[in-house]
C-alpha cells in the first residue's frame, strides 16, 4: 500500500501511481454493517482508508437522532431541521421569510466550541491525506430562503441574493482562517449542489454572476495557505466544470453517472481536475450482486484511474438499503 499522504498528492497531481485511491463515506446504518463484518471500531483507521475527513463541530449535526435532539433542531444560522438518525434530515423552516437581511445577523465563525475537537482528531490520522469540510454556499442559502423562494429572488431581488451569498461565504472564510492558523491538513471541502439529474438547478449565467466569484475566492484562499480544495456538488454540473477548472478546482465529486457520462468527462477535463467518484448508487449498490460490483469497481479503476486523476468513491454516501454484501464486496474489491 502507498503511503497516502503521498500517494493522494501524487493522483491529484495526475501520476499514474499504479494503484488508485478511494474514499467512502457512510450513513451511521452502513457504518454499523462495516464495523460488525470487519469487527472493527475505526473503519477509515483500520482498514487503511488513505483520505480522512472530519468538520467543525455544528449545533445540528450531520445526523441528528430525534431520541437525543427531539423532533426538530435550529442550526447556527437559524433554520429549523426535522431530525433523523439515518439522514441529514430536512429543512423545514427557513430563517428568511422575506428578501431582506435587514435584522438578520450571520453566525460568528471563530467559536471555539467549533474546533475543540478538532487538534485531536488530526494527531489520530497517522499519514492519511486530510480534509476538513468548510460548509456550504448556494446550499445554505437555499435552506435560509428555500430553494423556491431563492431562484425568484436571482431575478426578482439579485442585490438580495448577492448579499446573502456575500454573508455565507464569509462565514466560510472565516472558518477557513481559523483553521489555517490552528492546524495542519492537506485541504478543504466545501458542500454545495448546483445540478438535478439532467441539468443545472440555474441558468449558467446566474451561477457566474451569483456564485463562481465566491467560489474563487475560496479557492484562493485555500491555495494560498497551500491546501488542496475538494468541491461535493450532485447532479449534472457538466456546464459549469470549465468553470471550476478555471477557478482552480483540484478534486470534484461525486461525479454521479446516472447524471453525467463520467468516462466523457474524464476524456475532456481529466488532464486539468481529479474526480472523485463515479460507482453507481441508484441500481447497483443497492440492488446489483456482489460480483457486479467487484466488476464495475475494477473497470473504473481501470477506465477512470488511468493517467492518475482518479479517486474511487460511490456517487453519494452510502445508505441503508445498501446490503451488506454489496458494501463488503464494494470495500474489498477497492483496496485490492
Amino acid at each position: 500500500m502507498p503511503v497516502p499522504n503521498k500517494w493522494i498528492k501524487e493522483v491529484i497531481g495526475h501520476k499514474d501511481t499504479g494503484k488508485v485511491p478511494y474514499n467512502f463515506m457512510f450513513s451511521p446504518p452502513a457504518r454499523r454493517l462495516v464495523e460488525s463484518h470487519y469487527k472493527i471500531k475505526s473503519i477509515e483507521r483500520e482498514l487503511g482508508f488513505p483520505i480522512r475527513m472530519t468538520s467543525p463541530k455544528t449545533i445540528k449535526p450531520l445526523y441528528a437522532p430525534p431520541e437525543k435532539y427531539g423532533q426538530e433542531i435550529q442550526d447556527e444560522f437559524g433554520v429549523v431541521w426535522s431530525t433523523s438518525a439515518i439522514d441529514r434530515g430536512s429543512p423545514i423552516k427557513p430563517c428568511l421569510s422575506e428578501a431582506d437581511l435587514s435584522g438578520y445577523k450571520f453566525p460568528d465563525p471563530d467559536q471555539p466550541y467549533r474546533f475543540d475537537e478538532i487538534g485531536d482528531w488530526l494527531k489520530r490520522q497517522g499519514d492519511s491525506f486530510l480534509i476538513i469540510w468548510i460548509g456550504d454556499l448556494w446550499e445554505r442559502a437555499t435552506f435560509m430562503r428555500g430553494m423556491e423562494n431563492l431562484l425568484f429572488d436571482t431575478k426578482l431581488n439579485p442585490e438580495f441574493v448577492k448579499e446573502l451569498l456575500y454573508g455565507i461565504s464569509g462565514y466560510i472564510t472565516g472558518t477557513m482562517r481559523v483553521l489555517f492558523s490552528q492546524f495542519e491538513f492537506g485541504g478543504v471541502a466545501l458542500s454545495d449542489d448546483y445540478g438535478n439529474q439532467k441539468q443545472l438547478v440555474m441558468n449558467p449565467a446566474d451561477w457566474r454572476q451569483f456564485i463562481k466569484p465566491l467560489l474563487k475566492e475560496i479557492y484562493n484562499l485555500a491555495h494560498e495557505n497551500n491546501r488542496i480544495v475538494f468541491h461535493h456538488s450532485c447532479g449534472n454540473n457538466r456546464e459549469i466544470i470549465p468553470d471550476l477548472i478555471e477557478i482552480g478546482l483540484d478534486i470534484l465529486h461525486p461525479i454521479q453517472p446516472e447524471a453525467m457520462d463520467i468516462f466523457a468527462l474524464k476524456k475532456e477535463f481529466g488532464k486539468d481536475l481529479t474526480f472523485c467518484g463515479g460507482l453507481r448508487t441508484q441500481d447497483l449498490l443497492p440492488r446489483g450482486t456482489p460480483e457486479e460490483i467487484k466488476k464495475e469497481v475494477r473497470m473504473l479503476k481501470e477506465k477512470m484511474g488511468k493517467g492518475g486523476g482518479y479517486i474511487l468513491e460511490p456517487g453519494i454516501t452510502i445508505q441503508a438499503d445498501v446490503p451488506e454484501e454489496n458494501i463488503i464486496a464494494m470495500i474489498d474489491e477497492a483496496r485490492k
